[in-house]
């Protein structure tokens, strides 16, 4: 029989649930920082096991050099890179007064009205279209100041940021047996073969995805490099740089990266005739990225999928949209590796399962 002091009961331990884990739920919002750092600790983790793996088996070195030759690497990585930027940040030191901005904005005025002037030509009127919508003076290029204080405000902090990254990825790769043997600990008896498998499982394939990746944005990068340096855009190795980078982002990121050429290419020839020289070259610029991206839609990433994850392309394209909708450019990110994680795990704990059995076939 149920009775007043039972349903009271329920209520109270349903209640005590639900303040837990919002308490939980507050506490991951509040250390989301460390919660980033370790993720991407264990990122250079899953690339640095190779590395690792190299120093101790070919190089004959014990697990403490091995790591701390591994981790070298991707110091010398970083700072390559720093350097590789330092002296352009120099050199548009400058644009980062109002003068500059103001420049900036009468340089877009001057394209737009070249832009206008090439419709005219081809009996459009732009220029009245234009004035009614007094687009010109909306264009306001104050934020370009505002948006690189943030960025300087973001990098006040990105030197602490690197350097808890680097820690916690040291003793990622340096104690990793006895993450292990603390692992098995606390995991329980009839599990803990299943998951130790599956965990075995996951670092071969997610260590292999990663590599892929920067393998894929360093063959993307040269291709974009070279389109480019071909059509004489000026700060080509910067931009071919950002755009590759920006391949992270499945589908969308090409997209961006080529607007953002396209601009950047604009902009570069403001002095050029716009009919003759400046339209022509953003186009043949548009035209070579598109090509690289056939290139790397239909050869590079159907290798990295079918050999690091094990996945066909359209199981690849229909994780990453649902993930896109489901959480925006993040969830888009993290698809895979996760989708990934989540096949190993079923693989193990539920074999006999007719859709596990089919997604999992190739693992």
């Amino acid at each position: 029989m149920i009775t007043s002091k039972i349903i009271a009961n329920g209520i109270l331990k349903s209640v005590g649930v639900l303040v837990l884990i919002a308490l939980g739920l507050f506490f991951i919002f509040k250390i989301q920082t460390v919660i980033i750092y370790l993720i991407m600790a264990l990122i250079l983790t899953l690339i640095g096991n190779p590395i690792q793996y190299f120093f101790r088996k070919k190089l004959r070195f014990n697990n403490l050099f091995s790591t701390i030759g591994t981790l070298l690497i991707f110091v010398f990585i970083i700072v390559g890179f720093i350097l590789m930027f330092v002296p352009l940040i120099i050199a548009q030191g400058q644009s980062l007064s109002v003068l500059n901005t103001v420049e900036i904005e009468k340089n877009a005025q001057i394209l737009l009205a070249q832009f206008s002037a090439y419709l005219e030509n081809h009996n459009i009127d732009a220029q009245n279209l234009i004035q009614k919508s007094n687009l010109a003076s909306r264009i306001n290029f104050d934020f370009i100041t505002s948006f690189l204080n943030s960025i300087l405000g973001t990098l006040s902090s990105f030197g602490m940021g690197l350097a808890s990254v680097l820690f916690i990825t040291f003793f990622f790769l340096k104690d990793k047996i006895l993450f292990i043997i603390g692992i098995k600990r606390i995991l329980p008896d009839n599990h803990e073969d299943k998951i130790l498998n599956s965990l075995g499982s996951i670092n071969v394939l997610l260590s292999r995805y990663f590599i892929g990746i920067l393998i894929q944005l360093s063959i993307v990068f040269i291709l974009y490099f070279i389109v480019l340096l071909i059509f004489g855009v000026e700060n080509s190795f910067i931009i071919a740089f950002l755009c590759a980078i920006l391949n992270i982002i499945p589908y969308v990121g090409p997209l961006i990266g080529s607007l953002l050429a396209a601009i950047l290419t604009m902009i570069s020839n403001l002095g050029n005739d716009f009919q003759t020289e400046n339209l022509p070259t953003t186009l043949y610029v548009l035209i070579g990225f598109w090509i690289v991206q056939i290139i790397d839609n239909n050869v590079c990433q159907p290798i990295i999928f079918s050999k690091s994850v094990k996945s066909h392309p359209l199981e690849i394209f229909l994780v990453i949209l649902i993930a896109g909708f489901l959480f925006g450019i993040v969830g888009m990110i993290i698809a895979v590796p996760l989708f990934t994680i989540l096949k190993v795990f079923g693989k193990e704990f539920l074999p006999d399962n007719k859709i596990i059995k089919q997604l999992t076939k190739n693992i």
